[in-house]
């Protein structure tokens, strides 16, 4: 997280910096903020997922060979699984955008 550049979300925070590998990688860090393992569990499973299916597929896309931490804020243990997709997708074109120009 200190080597990379910070965005953040309403729910969301992201770090990306190079990676030494060719393809693209992506890390969830779901904090317990008092939480419970059910809570953060349900909150990884849905970070997860939409990285699998949505995130690294476009990284993939615009041939970006960068490492993706995601961390939850307080508010995404509220938010819903579309405000979170939501958030990375539109994370993931800004990204690719700024990348390709």
């Amino acid at each position: 997280m200190a080597r990379g550049k910070r965005s953040g979300t309403v729910h969301l925070d992201v770090f990306d910096s190079a990676s030494p590998s060719s393809r693209p990688r992506v890390g969830v860090v779901v904090p317990k903020y008092r939480q419970t393992a059910v809570a953060r569990n349900l909150v990884k499973r849905r970070l997860r997922e939409i990285l699998r299916l949505d995130v690294l597929p476009q990284l993939d896309g615009c041939r970006l060979a960068i490492d993706v931490l995601v961390r939850a804020r307080r508010g995404a243990y509220g938010a819903s699984f579309a405000e979170l997709r939501g958030e990375l997708v539109a994370w993931t074109e800004r990204r690719c955008s700024r990348a390709s120009s």
